[in-house]
């Protein structure tokens, strides 16, 4: 057989593969961890079996975090706890057992059970089912700050997180829901951004500049598995950054999750059961420079926030998540320089994951909670920009107070692993991906993004679910 010659990136000769590098795996500080709702990610048929588990007849994927703080994938068995599954469904209230399409909740009188009871019990911490939000209400009569949305009974999947029994969605947590009411608080500054971000050690990159240097011809496709090796341990792990929450929240592992998955799908490492290509097979290595770093980023698509004409009521018409690409190269120091020209595999990529991604959240529910996260944080904003907090004379106490209320339990991400795939195609050899997730909620607030809501359906949906007739104690209403 013909031998094949492989080199370097900025060597003029041809490179004949392509390697494709990533993250995979994710090492965090040693912190205990508070499982509740659990941040995995998985497969799930999204179909409507009404009291039964069909939702989670598909493989489930989920995380574990071993001893010395390292994150790995999971699966497992989804016929594995189908029993007690259907039991926990069974066990819940009788209101809690049958689905709402706008179940609305009151969150300072939830901050008040809560505080009464002195610890959140499953129905508080499920939100009482609660998959989306679509609105949020202010009731100046009874002061009640209310966000609205579909319910349904819920139960822990086989991989631990709460999800809905019917349709399989994650449901909202109250954990998440508190780091973001706390990012925009009654008193003080409102968070600009929240951000997760992996990113190479400029030595990482140097060092994997040195070694491709070194590789000499003569390179076959089954030394495919030894050059990823190589190629992973010069690389060495990739720094996290997550700015705008605590890094040691749900929250945050949502996100740095999300987007180190969405990097193993981009690379080919994971497979979703939906027809979309992976970048790598997209990839035409002519097309691409030999030292380029094609970098993904999720953000929120922000428009679709409409508001009734006196700002008392806010839907989100639109729950979109975009995934964006931008293009660096990288130098033989380990710097990286930005302007690099497009990449049309990248940005097809990019168009494809953003075009499919309701479906890709109904398969890989994690970013259905990071869809989830992003509405929670504009809701929160609303809350703050309209001032409900002084108009409800609402201080956020017990819940703006992490020694009453903890969410800062988790494991805090601080670097991941590096990833490579490595695919005998093309004659370019691409650098490492980097990227995150970019949420600015203030944004879908400006006045040239949001619209108001001049035919009055906003506020007629405000009016219908006005807090009436509610027993002491109560927090949700259908």
């Amino acid at each position: 057989m013909r031998r094949r010659r492989f080199s370097a990136p900025f060597a003029s000769s041809a490179v004949l593969w392509m390697v494709a590098i990533c993250v995979a795996g994710l090492t965090t500080s040693a912190r205990a961890n508070n499982n509740n709702g659990n941040n995995g990610g998985g497969n799930n048929n999204n179909n409507n079996n009404n009291n039964n588990t069909g939702a989670f007849v598909q493989p489930v994927a989920g995380v574990e975090v071993d001893a010395s703080g390292v994150l790995r994938v999971r699966h497992f068995d989804p016929r594995v706890g189908m029993a007690r599954m259907q039991a926990a469904r069974q066990a819940l209230p009788a209101d809690l057992q049958r689905p709402s399409p706008l179940r609305k909740i009151s969150l300072n009188r939830l901050e008040a059970a809560v505080a009464a009871a002195g610890a959140a019990s499953d129905e508080m911490q499920a939100m009482a089912g609660l998959t989306r939000i679509e609105y949020v209400f202010f009731y100046p009569d009874s002061g009640d700050v209310v966000i609205a949305g579909p319910a349904e009974p819920f139960v822990h999947d086989p991989a631990g997180r709460l999800r809905g029994a019917d349709s399989g969605r994650p449901v909202i947590l109250l954990e998440d829901m508190v780091t973001a009411l706390r990012a925009y608080p009654p008193d003080g500054e409102a968070t600009r951004v929240i951000s997760v971000s992996i990113d190479p050690t400029e030595e990482g990159l140097q060092r994997l500049q040195q070694v491709l240097r070194r590789i000499g011809p003569g390179l076959r496709p089954q030394d495919a598995a030894r050059l990823a090796m190589t190629l992973k341990n010069n690389l060495g792990l990739q720094n996290v950054t997550i700015q705008g929450i605590p890094t040691s929240t749900h929250f945050a592992q949502v996100l740095v999750e999300a987007d180190y998955r969405m990097k193993l799908i981009g690379i080919g490492l994971e497979q979703l059961p939906i027809r979309m290509p992976s970048y790598v097979q997209r990839a035409n290595p002519a097309q691409v420079a030999a030292n380029a770093m094609e970098r993904w980023y999720f953000e929120p698509n922000y428009e679709g926030v409409r508001t009734s004409e006196d700002g008392l009521a806010m839907q989100l018409s639109k729950h979109g998540v975009k995934l964006v690409g931008a293009n660096e190269r990288v130098g033989a120091d380990g710097r990286r320089t930005g302007g690099g020209r497009g990449n049309r595999a990248s940005e097809a990529f990019c168009k494809d994951f953003t075009d499919n991604y309701d479906q890709i959240a109904e398969v890989a529910p994690v970013y259905a909670q990071m869809r989830n996260l992003i509405d929670a944080a504009i809701a929160a904003a609303y809350i703050q920009d309209q001032d409900f907090y002084s108009k409800a004379n609402w201080s956020l106490d017990y819940f703006g107070d992490e020694s009453q209320y903890a969410v800062e339990q988790h494991q805090a991400p601080v670097q991941v692993e590096t990833a490579v795939n490595a695919v005998w195609k093309g004659s370019t050899l691409m650098t490492p991906l980097g990227g995150g997730v970019n949420v600015q909620p203030r944004v879908a607030l400006k006045s040239d993004i949001k619209q108001v809501d001049r035919s009055g359906e906003t506020e007629t949906s405000r009016r219908s679910a006005v807090p009436a007739n509610l027993k002491d104690g109560q927090w949700w209403w259908d």
